[in-house]
């Protein structure tokens, strides 16, 4: 494939352009898995060779449970992409937690049925380890950089991911806050984050919060969390501008490029 990239960005809710890019270029790219959400736009930033795709695709169209992400990191990768920096739209579990604060996960928890998880689904089996989900040199980057630049933001963060698309009744999101003690709640994170890993990807989640989930006796509303979203989108573009630049040239202080070693059968 003639075009590459470096580096991809994975567009979350109210994240459908970073406005980043120069140089673009929207290109397709076919995948044994299907069509990606949407697109894919390549440019230029400081410098680096970028990648993005709209999580949802343009106009929001793609339902959380029926993003194809295997198609989006197949695609990814072919591109030659190393590092990929997701934002996404979370509830918070926790009252310190704020409407219009960033976390960046650190764990996740699976409550998803019915998606699909991996790229060796027969013929070859891979256990691929995600004992620790995220890029490590990714997530110490993203916090001093948002911190640097003066965002309300909390280092380490349990994501647990449901299906949706519907929100959570209030027991599932009391069960979730006192059993599980998740921080985070949102519907993307899975498989999206795993598939990366069994491509040797370095995977940052970058969580923006935009309501208190259910279990604060207040029901989630679309409106509240896409008006809370809307002031959050310029602090992901602004923490996205700071940290692309701050990104080593190699992945030397991580081992997810090398994520399938001893991980096949």
């Amino acid at each position: 494939m003639s075009k590459h990239a470096d580096i991809a960005i994975i567009g979350g809710t109210g994240v459908y352009d970073p406005g980043l890019l120069s140089d673009k270029e929207e290109i397709k790219v076919y995948t044994p898995y299907g069509d990606p959400s949407d697109l894919i736009t390549v440019g230029k930033y400081a410098d680096r060779s970028v990648a993005f795709i709209p999580r949802h695709g343009k106009g929001h169209r793609i339902p959380p449970h029926r993003i194809p992400a295997r198609a989006n990191i197949w695609a990814l990768k072919q591109l030659g992409v190393t590092r990929i920096l997701a934002p996404a739209a979370v509830g918070s579990m926790k009252m310190e937690m704020k409407p219009g604060d960033i976390a960046i996960p650190d764990q996740f928890v699976d409550f998803t049925k019915s998606r699909q998880y991996s790229f060796y689904d027969g013929g070859e089996v891979c256990h691929v380890s995600v004992a620790d989900p995220f890029c490590p040199e990714l997530r110490e980057l993203a916090i001093k950089t948002a911190r640097g630049i003066n965002l309300n933001t909390h280092d380490g963060a349990t994501y647990v991911c449901i299906e949706g698309p519907r929100y959570s009744t209030r027991a599932e999101s009391k069960f979730f806050k006192d059993y599980v003690k998740a921080d985070i709640i949102g519907m993307t994170l899975v498989p999206e984050c795993v598939l990366a890993r069994e491509a040797e990807i370095c995977y940052l989640s970058v969580a923006s919060i935009t309501d208190y989930d259910v279990w604060a006796e207040k029901p989630v509303s679309t409106k509240e969390v896409i008006e809370t979203l809307s002031k959050n989108v310029q602090n992901t573009r602004k923490l996205l501008a700071e940290l692309i630049p701050k990104l080593p040239l190699t992945r030397q202080k991580c081992d997810c490029g090398k994520a399938l070693e001893g991980a096949k059968l």
